[in-house]
């Protein structure tokens, strides 16, 4: 169960794994461009999102180059991208550092994107979640691969209120896109 159930508006913390990089020589891992699967995955992931209705109100994306592709190509399924903050601190960020960064969130935001990259984007979803529907839980725990994308949803008036514990996961999807 919810550790606590919170009071306040519903909020969702939308999730998104870059889709697949490719792992050109020479080349440092921030600067990894996405592979020609990642290029037709993550409209895919876009689309996901605007069919289940979980369209953000702000994104909060990785500096790395397959991160911010996978931004570019998902919210370009949309009609107009809403803002979005790259910030050097969702690169190989750990759990702490990915929450301080979902915490400093404006209180004006009810639906948040953070696009980034494992092993912290699966171990914050777990660390969040008191609780998910059907297998959703399970799933992440055994696996949240590229263009993978889960849902939190939670009630608060600030996001300093999204605590361990304190979510539902309410979905996890892996969109791919056709050959």
């Amino acid at each position: 169960m919810i550790a606590r159930a919170g009071a306040g508006p519903l909020r969702h913390l939308v999730v998104l794994r870059h889709a697949k990089s490719a792992w050109p020589d020479g080349v440092a891992d921030h600067e990894r461009p996405l592979a020609p699967r990642g290029r037709r995955d993550a409209p895919a992931a876009g689309r996901a999102l605007a069919e289940a209705d979980l369209l953000p109100d702000l994104a909060v994306c990785s500096t790395a180059l397959r991160a911010r592709q996978t931004w570019e190509l998902a919210s370009g399924q949309w009609g107009t991208p809403p803002p979005v903050r790259f910030a050097a601190q969702v690169y190989a960020a750990d759990v702490p550092e990915l929450r301080d960064v979902v915490q400093a969130v404006p209180a004006g935001v009810d639906t948040l994107l953070l696009v980034g990259h494992n092993p912290g984007l699966e171990e914050l979803v777990l660390d969040l979640a008191g609780d998910g529907l059907d297998d959703a839980l399970e799933e992440v725990r055994l696996k949240f691969p590229t263009s993978a994308i889960a849902v939190l949803a939670w009630r608060g008036t600030d996001w300093r209120d999204l605590t361990p514990g304190t979510a539902l996961l309410t979905g996890v999807t892996v969109p791919r896109g056709k050959k």
